[in-house]
């Protein structure tokens, strides 16, 4: 039998995640590309504020991914094949409850991203035609993340990367033909999303139950699935993680925001920088990814030896792995800026700000291994409370340094805090060792 905690069966896990991970922000950097090269920034500033918000609505609801690995990969670890089903049910339910949530107020999602972002009046109309396409899209993404959750808790990663990369290659496909050849522009690029969303969820939703067949009977029994204390228990992680996630990416929507009172241009010129940075946490993400599954396996089968020897060689991989990333955007950052935009402007001010590109891959590694660490234990009330800390501080830090630095001082808040998230999960750490008494 494989072990579980060796580098070699880690980074075996952890290159399908790699290869899918690197596809989504391909999407981003792609529609960047698309809208970067159409000779007018509002396409660029429009995209980059709209998909920031929906980053923040759908990563919001993450805790369809990260709850079900920890549940999913327990439950694997005792042997309890009959809750595996009962778990994907229970989420489905929730992906169709926030779907119609979504479409039922999202007219006033509309106003309130039309009243907190300042935006010129072209803007708003291509905001408009993105935001009305890409919230339906919501329930096939959603449903990806319960998907890739369930195999990444069965250690089945080849089968979540598949998923992923499926969905990033048709929204490529999609996005550049709707763009290029129907000219459909900002429209283009959320139907690119939309129809990609859709059929891979169909796709893969039907070969999830397909796979889980030969190990379970598929049973949709009701009362089993809607056991109070079962829904009590899910909600309990999930609402921790709906906490943790929501701040994580109002991080993001506030990065966006702060760039807009600069200007447009620093916001155009900011998205391009952070697509990179996306690229980078993503790759470093296969490493936390492989590590949840393992880390819940460890703690279903009371297997204290294990986890410490995953937590190490995961530690270890992403650390050196950051490092490769920062070495190679020293030498290629300016190709690849080149590439998203021909708007010297915008060029410029990326050119200018393009040192964070070393700095972060490294620095952030951490902080993505020690998320993969708790949420793999199901501790996400510690993930809840360190990410409350982290955000708050770096709201008063990007509060006075954007003052005195501007985008510099923006940039410098952002790095201290991903620091800041590495900094209180470390001090948390200690707790999952209750788990295995």
């Amino acid at each position: 039998m494989n072990d579980k905690s060796s580098i070699k069966y880690i980074i075996g896990l952890s290159i399908p995640i790699f290869f899918a991970n690197l596809a989504i922000p391909l999407v981003g950097i792609v529609d960047t590309a698309l809208m970067g090269n159409l000779s007018n920034k509002t396409y660029l500033a429009a995209t980059t504020i709209a998909s920031s918000f929906f980053s923040m609505i759908f990563w919001s609801f993450g805790f369809l991914r990260m709850g079900t690995v920890g549940v999913i990969a327990k439950s694997y670890g005792e042997k309890n094949f009959d809750e595996i089903i009962n778990v994907i049910f229970r989420n489905l339910i929730f992906v169709i409850i926030i779907f119609l949530s979504l479409t039922i107020f999202k007219n006033q999602l509309f106003n309130i991203c039309i009243d907190v972002f300042e935006m010129t009046n072209e803007t708003k109309l291509r905001f408009a035609d993105y935001f009305n396409i890409r919230i339906y899209s919501s329930i096939g993404e959603l449903t990806i993340y319960i998907i890739t959750g369930v195999f990444i808790g069965l250690q089945k990663t080849k089968i979540s990367s598949l998923t992923v990369g499926t969905l990033s290659v048709l929204n490529i496909i999609f996005s550049i033909v709707l763009v290029k050849i129907y000219n459909l522009e900002v429209k283009g690029v959320a139907y690119g999303t939309l129809f990609a969303s859709i059929i891979t969820c169909t796709i893969f939703l039907f070969y999830t139950f397909l796979h889980l067949k030969k190990i379970a009977k598929i049973n949709f029994n009701i009362d089993e699935i809607l056991n109070l204390n079962k829904i009590k228990n899910l909600i309990e992680i999930n609402l921790n993680i709906f906490v943790r996630t929501i701040l994580l990416t109002f991080s993001f929507l506030w990065f966006t925001y702060l760039g807009s009172k600069i200007g447009e241009e620093y916001v155009a010129a900011n998205a391009i920088l952070l697509n990179l940075i996306f690229l980078s946490s993503f790759i470093l993400d296969a490493y936390a990814f492989s590590t949840e599954g393992i880390i819940g396996y460890s703690i279903g089968s009371k297997n204290l030896n294990l986890f410490k020897k995953v937590v190490k060689n995961s530690f270890i991989l992403t650390s050196i792995t950051g490092l490769i990333i920062s070495l190679s955007y020293l030498f290629f950052k300016n190709y690849m800026i080149g590439f998203m935009t021909d708007i010297e402007s915008i060029k410029t001010i990326s050119i200018q700000f393009s040192f964070w590109l070393i700095i972060l891959p490294f620095v952030s590694s951490f902080c993505y291994q020690f998320d993969g660490i708790f949420i793999g234990a199901s501790q996400t009330k510690e993930l809840r409370n360190a990410m409350i800390i982290s955000v708050s501080l770096y709201l008063i830090l990007s509060f006075y340094f954007i003052n005195i630095y501007q985008n510099f001082g923006l940039w410098l808040a952002f790095t201290i805090f991903l620091i800041l998230r590495a900094i209180t999960l470390l001090y948390y750490f200690k707790r999952i060792y209750i788990k295995f008494n």
